[in-house]
């Protein structure tokens, strides 16, 4: 028998997983015309991210399959952001510092992964004793304020870059902006790493009762 076919929903999903290595190539690039396509692209991968999820339950479109593929995008289209923000960050230009922060912190990508792999696993070890451990509001929300962070950091990238290359760094208009732009880069970044720790807390919590069972069980 063949694969069942995939309806509208995991077709997002999977055009979003295709998006993700090429937002991550894009951020790669020096070019403001290629950082902005990469703004383009992660923003419709975030908002597809929604998108599919609406149509799914609207329309009793949920399937083992995009449960299986949501997650796994989310966290590829996390991986293509932040795993490029931290090398572009380090290079010696200051045009690919993260607005007050500098170079990304080490500390705060062990943070953000170190969450979604504890997550992951647990997920995992509960699925093997019968368990669905679902996501909560927290990490919605955490994931909803990542987003911002990222999608604002790569078009400050874009628009910094456009605005070197065409010399209105020294201007009004551009100070103004950029006093605000990289406010937003820099609180979200905090906000998200913030609400990372936290809903990784009230993960643990919502989930106590499993977590001492395996406790029990281990003793």
């Amino acid at each position: 028998m063949g694969l069942p076919p995939l309806n509208l929903p995991n077709r997002i999903t999977i055009a979003r997983i295709i998006a993700c290595p090429l937002i991550a190539a894009l951020i790669f690039s020096p070019r403001a015309s290629l950082l902005l396509l990469a703004f383009v692209l992660f923003l419709a991968a975030a908002l597809s991210d929604l998108w599919d999820g609406h149509l799914a339950r609207k329309h009793g479109w949920v399937t083992d399959t995009g449960k299986l593929l949501d997650p796994l995008a989310d966290k590829l289209l996390l991986l293509a952001t932040f795993l490029p923000f931290y090398v572009v960050s380090q290079r010696p230009e200051a045009v690919t510092d993260v607005p007050w922060w500098g170079p990304l912190p080490l500390w705060v990508v062990i943070v953000i992964f170190g969450r979604e792999l504890l997550v992951t696993l647990l997920r995992s070890w509960a699925a093997h004793r019968g368990s669905i451990v679902s996501a909560g509001r927290s990490g919605k929300i955490k994931a909803f304020i990542q987003n911002i962070f990222s999608g604002s950091l790569i078009l400050w990238y874009g628009l910094l870059r456009t605005a070197l290359d065409r010399g209105w760094v020294d201007s009004v208009a551009w100070t103004v902006w950029a006093t605000f732009h990289g406010a937003v880069v820099a609180l979200a970044l905090a906000v998200a790493t913030f609400l990372t720790v936290w809903s990784l807390g009230v993960y643990l919590w919502q989930n106590r009762a499993l977590l001492a069972g395996a406790r029990g069980s281990g003793g």
